[in-house]
């Protein structure tokens, strides 16, 4: 493993983002689960056996997304050393959502900037959970910051710290674990029992890059001139003002960073849904807080990957 190729699959992820039309291991990950998935679910049909199931579906699909990364990977630089490098920058690249989160944010943003409420509540509906039929703009722009600041971390800096763990390999399996987890991790009557396990792995697959987070956000906005100071009391006074033990650290710490308020109640399928706040409403927050917090998530993410380049130069010229 060569820490040029982690620089170059980073400097890629930032340029090119996620085209669709493009082959992604994430969505073949995702046609496993779902096939998994009901694999298991016709066979087991007590709340025990979907809970057992669901422990099958995860080693199933985290222990293939590294075992087929792994042989590719080996087979690749076997060939040739190059090839090698191209695939294993071509991995890299694709556990990398730097770039589309910041056009996901972008677009939502560009639609309010022209007036286009329907247009934003649409473009938001793609990457959130939440009803968004009846939001106002200050609500679009709050949920477009809470996810930001959240995916920051499952997003980027969980796959690069997977990264200098092991390699390509382990941040493939890292990305199984959060799709197992996006897809079937829900405390809802259908995924309850089959998505405890996932739920669960994806909790302690995050609780280290999320405490990172919070220090990594801090430093950007430090870097960024924003209130670092907040940014840092806040992300760890309001860390658990989330359902999430881990999603609380990088949304209080971006709160914090902007003064602003995050979180609060929410609509889920005509739910209203109770949640604490994050952070103090030193002022209302604006359209502008979608780009500040996405130049905090570029910022962050920059950091991050020099550090773990730095950690894991450092562990190699100790042994």
């Amino acid at each position: 493993m060569s820490i040029f190729t982690w620089f170059i699959a980073f400097l890629l992820d930032l340029k090119l983002g996620d085209p669709q039309s493009w082959p992604h291991p994430v969505r073949w990950i995702g046609e496993l689960i779902s096939k998994t998935e009901a694999m298991i679910r016709s066979r087991c049909k007590t709340e025990s056996g979907l809970q057992l199931g669901g422990i099958v579906l995860w080693l199933v699909v985290v222990g293939a997304a590294w075992l087929v990364s792994y042989w590719v990977l080996r087979l690749a630089f076997g060939i040739q050393f190059w090839l090698g490098c191209a695939v294993e920058v071509w991995m890299i690249y694709t556990t990398l959502a730097t770039r589309s989160l910041s056009d996901a944010a972008d677009q939502v943003y560009q639609a309010l900037k022209k007036g286009d409420l329907a247009e934003s509540r649409e473009k938001l509906s793609w990457i959130v959970g939440r009803d968004t039929a009846e939001l106002a703009p200050p609500q679009i722009a709050r949920a477009v910051t809470e996810t930001v600041a959240e995916n920051t971390v499952d997003g980027v800096i969980a796959p690069l710290f997977f990264l200098m763990l092991g390699g390509a390999p382990l941040a493939m399996a890292y990305k199984a674990v959060n799709t197992l987890d996006s897809m079937v991790g829900y405390k809802t009557p259908k995924f309850q029992a089959i998505g405890m396990f996932s739920a669960r792995a994806d909790d302690v697959a995050n609780w280290i890059p999320a405490r990172l987070g919070w220090l990594l956000l801090a430093l950007a906005a430090w870097w960024l001139k924003l209130d670092y100071r907040q940014a840092l009391h806040i992300g760890w006074r309001d860390r658990y003002q989330h359902k999430s033990p881990n999603s609380g650290w990088s949304e209080a710490t971006v709160a914090g960073a902007l003064g602003v308020r995050l979180g609060g109640p929410n609509t889920y399928f005509n739910q209203r849904v109770e949640k604490p706040w994050i952070g103090d409403e030193r002022r209302e927050i604006t359209l502008d807080d979608m780009t500040k917090t996405t130049q905090l998530m570029k910022v962050a993410s920059v950091m991050a990957l020099l550090l773990f380049a730095l950690l894991y130069s450092l562990f190699n010229l100790m042994i």
